[in-house]
C-alpha cells in the first residue's frame, strides 16, 4: 500500500509514498503493518494528512526523529480483511495473484504473477510455459472466478 520513505519533522511522523490510486486513500485504515526483510509489525495511525502527492503520519510508539528514521524503507501493509468489499465487476489485485489463466479453448496459459498499470488499462503477467502480457480489458478478460481460482480469457496460444 506504500512505503515510509523518510522522518517528517522531530516528533515522530514520517512520511509516506502511497501506492493507492489516491494517496488520501491509506488514511483510511487504522491499523498498518509495517516491514521489510520479512519482519512485520503492526502499528496504529494516530493522525495522518495529505501532502502533495503523499501522505504523512504519526505513528502510535514513534514519539522521536530517530524512532522514525528506524522506519525508513519499511514497507506499509494492512490486514486484507479490513479491505471494503470490491464492487461488481472489480477487483483487488492481490486477489487475482495466483489464479489460473484458460482461455475460451479451454488451454492453461499459466497463472497471474503480478499485474502492472500501463496507463491505457491494468495488465496481466501469465506465468506458464512462457510469459503472456494480458490485458485485464473487458475483451480480452471473459470471466474472474475467485472462488474456483480461474480467469477466463479470449487469447489465442499463438498470442
Amino acid at each position: 500500500m506504500g512505503r515510509v520513505m523518510a522522518p517528517f519533522g522531530v516528533r515522530g511522523w514520517v512520511k509516506i509514498q502511497t501506492f493507492t490510486q489516491h494517496a488520501g486513500n491509506l488514511k483510511d485504515y487504522p491499523l498498518w503493518q509495517l516491514g521489510s526483510d520479512g519482519q512485520w509489525r503492526s502499528f496504529r495511525v494516530e493522525s495522518a494528512r495529505v501532502q502533495g502527492d503523499g501522505l504523512s503520519a504519526k505513528l502510535e510508539a514513534v514519539e522521536d526523529r530517530d524512532a522514525a528514521m528506524a522506519l525508513r524503507n519499511c514497507q506499509i501493509a494492512v490486514p486484507r480483511d479490513s479491505f471494503p468489499p470490491a464492487e461488481a465487476g472489480m477487483y483487488y489485485w492481490t486477489d487475482l495473484l495466483g489464479l489460473s489463466v484458460v482461455n475460451t479453448q479451454g488451454a492453461h496459459l499459466g497463472k497471474v504473477q503480478r499485474l502492472m498499470e500501463t496507463g491505457a488499462n491494468d495488465v496481466m503477467v501469465v506465468e506458464g510455459e512462457r510469459e503472456r502480457l494480458l490485458p485485464f480489458v473487458a475483451g480480452v478478460v471473459k470471466e474472474v472466478d475467485l472462488a474456483a481460482g480461474v480467469i477466463r480469457v479470449d487469447w489465442g496460444l499463438d498470442y
